[in-house]
């Protein structure tokens, strides 16, 4: 009899995927996340799938979602979430991404900031209208860290720190960046990827979920679960969702955000302006859209991430509602105002965004067409043009589109 082949991700795990670690021998469920699953199917245990929050603000935006959004796959895929909210280690403050010293926030604080998170993920609403499922048994634990982090005593946090040393740490990219330039690292810092990997040994976690920058922390839980004598979680990393700009990661504190609170008419409006050379990972990380009809046009992508997104958060007909109240007030004000047309037929396509300006005689060479763009003063169809080597394929994916430079030309694109 020949052997069954080896058990294989499911195409819902697979998406959006960027690390997955141990990814070693196929049979062994200790080294392959789908010899795992097939294990657990077969004794018929769930495994608990860790994510772990720190509640340092109060708003929750789209970039954050990525991670949610695969720990609910996972909750209806039947296994367990186990959603750790850091109200100790928030009170330190995860130095990743960060070339300072965070300030640390209260208790009150952090117990504030947890109870808004928890609202935007969906507490005290039904599982199709939650971006988690808090209703159906055995799908999900609420944690908080406290529980087992504001109990340790002096031997144990000696314990904890012997299990790595100076050298480990300084292998984050943050410490040792900040180490090299002679910026001041708090010991205090150490103790955050010890104290975030030990929750992964409190709740005994067969996977964490991370972002991409995560894999120092989450590869510290792995370690630590080997020290207590547990069986080593797997590590699942997914992108960074660029923001709105396309370029820079989504953050509040760079205004590139869509916060899961905005209403769908502000939230449409947003994402149907997503920079064409993002809009795909939108669709990847941000929707269940299959690739395959996925429509062609990248206007038409833009839309049809906006509708579904929004869709998500609101619910259809809020989506639809939102997406026919954006086209109006966008032809609203391109009536009230007349627009120029230019033709197209001059330009060579497929064409860069610096050559078209150049090749429309909106700027007398390539070279100030791209200083132009590099400034920030120039938008289509009232998105900044950002890239200036951004592609145009072809005239009709600029047709009837408005091309503004400045704060006073706005010209109408036409073949």
């Amino acid at each position: 009899m020949a052997e069954a082949p080896p058990p294989t991700l499911p195409p819902w795990l697979r998406r959006g995927l960027a690390d997955l670690f141990p990814n070693g021998t196929p049979d062994d469920p200790d080294q392959q996340l789908a010899a795992r699953l097939a294990e657990a199917d077969r004794k018929g245990r769930p495994l608990r799938i860790k994510l772990g929050i720190d509640p340092t603000g109060t708003d929750i935006h789209l970039g954050h979602s990525i991670l949610f959004r695969k720990l609910r796959a996972f909750q209806d895929a039947g296994h367990t979430a186990v959603l750790i909210i850091g109200d100790f280690t928030a009170r330190i403050g995860d130095p990743t991404g960060k070339s300072i010293t965070r300030v640390q926030l209260s208790a009150a604080e952090v117990e504030a900031n947890a109870d808004t998170y928890l609202a935007q993920l969906g507490l005290g609403h039904p599982p199709e209208r939650a971006l988690l499922d808090f209703v159906t048994p055995g799908r999900l634990e609420v944690r908080r860290n406290s529980e087992w982090l504001a109990g340790l005593d002096l031997p144990q946090v000696i314990e904890l720190l012997g299990t790595t040393t100076v050298g480990q740490m300084l292998a984050k990219e943050e410490f040792a960046n900040r180490y090299g330039s002679g910026t001041p690292i708090s010991l205090h810092e150490f103790l955050y990827p010890l104290l975030q990997g030990y929750d992964s040994v409190a709740v005994r976690s067969d996977l964490e979920l991370g972002g991409t920058d995560q894999k120092f922390n989450v590869a510290m839980g792995r370690d630590l679960q080997r020290h207590f004598g547990q069986r080593p979680q797997f590590g699942l990393l997914l992108p960074i969702l660029p923001g709105l700009d396309g370029v820079q990661k989504m953050s509040k504190s760079l205004g590139n955000t869509v916060g899961l609170n905005e209403g769908p008419l502000e939230m449409y409006s947003k994402l149907e302006k997503v920079p064409d050379a993002v809009a795909d990972q939108y669709l990847t990380l941000l929707t269940d859209l299959d690739p395959a009809h996925w429509p062609g046009s990248p206007r038409e992508r833009q839309k049809a991430l906006a509708l579904a997104i929004t869709a998500g958060r609101h619910g259809q007909d809020a989506a639809s509602a939102a997406q026919a109240d954006a086209a109006n007030l966008v032809a609203g004000e391109m009536a009230a105002r007349t627009v120029p047309e230019v033709s197209l037929s001059g330009v060579t396509f497929p064409s860069k965004a610096f050559h078209l300006l150049s090749a429309l005689g909106l700027c007398a060479s390539s070279s100030e067409a791209r200083r132009r763009i590099q400034g920030g003063g120039v938008r289509l169809d009232g998105e900044k043009l950002s890239d200036v080597n951004q592609d145009f394929s072809a005239a009709s994916e600029l047709e009837g589109r408005v091309l503004q430079l400045g704060k006073k030309t706005f010209l109408r694109l036409v073949a």
